[in-house]
């Protein structure tokens, strides 16, 4: 069975496209005009081991927090499309991730009901002109769309970079082994995820 997905979302303030693979894993194209979310979505998609097409558009001459927020709706929705029943798959992803000084914990589970938290410390403020609270709007959206128990924790770090980093990295993985097909049955006493 095939894995994969597209998705497009236009309103007035963003234009967001999406392709997404979960199970090819080359090179993704990925392509928003804020460079530092370009290169956490890179990080996604490289730790995640999805193929993304990622061309997304939006009113940053306003604020980042459109672009980013609807990047998390799209994403999000484009993978639970990909998951399709989740028949067989791991369902349940968690991780330990250090980037340099910080360390980040990811717990996650694809049940279909969402739930979010997130503490991550001290990432408040800017990298460049980029307001880091926009990535847990990202992450709030993304879990949301995806359907996703979504738990993300600083442990510890100083650096923004490497706190914010290891947070895509630690989702990015733990979803990894999440989505893995490693059996035949809908893994819930429910039979329906």
């Amino acid at each position: 069975m095939k894995r994969s997905a597209k998705q497009h979302r236009k309103t007035k303030e963003t234009d967001i496209s999406i392709f997404l693979d979960l199970d090819t894993d080359k090179e993704s194209k990925i392509t928003t005009p804020i460079p530092f979310f370009t290169h956490m979505l890179e990080i996604f998609a490289r730790h995640s081991g999805f193929y993304m097409e990622c061309d997304v558009k939006g009113d940053v001459d306003v604020d980042f927090h459109h672009t980013v927020e609807d990047t998390g709706i799209v994403l999000g929705s484009v993978i639970k499309e990909a998951l399709g029943d989740k028949c067989g798959i791991n369902r349940y992803g968690h991780l330990y991730i250090p980037m340099d000084e910080a360390l980040a914990r990811v717990v996650l589970d694809l049940s279909g009901r969402t739930y979010y938290h997130c503490n991550l410390g001290q990432s408040s403020g800017r990298i460049g002109t980029f307001d880091l609270d926009n990535c847990k709007h990202f992450f709030r959206s993304f879990a949301d769309n995806l359907q996703l128990n979504l738990h993300i924790e600083l442990l510890y770090g100083e650096d923004r970079h490497h706190i914010i980093e290891a947070a895509f990295k630690g989702v990015a993985r733990s979803l990894k082994h999440a989505v893995q097909v490693t059996g035949t049955r809908i893994p819930s006493t429910k039979e329906k995820l």
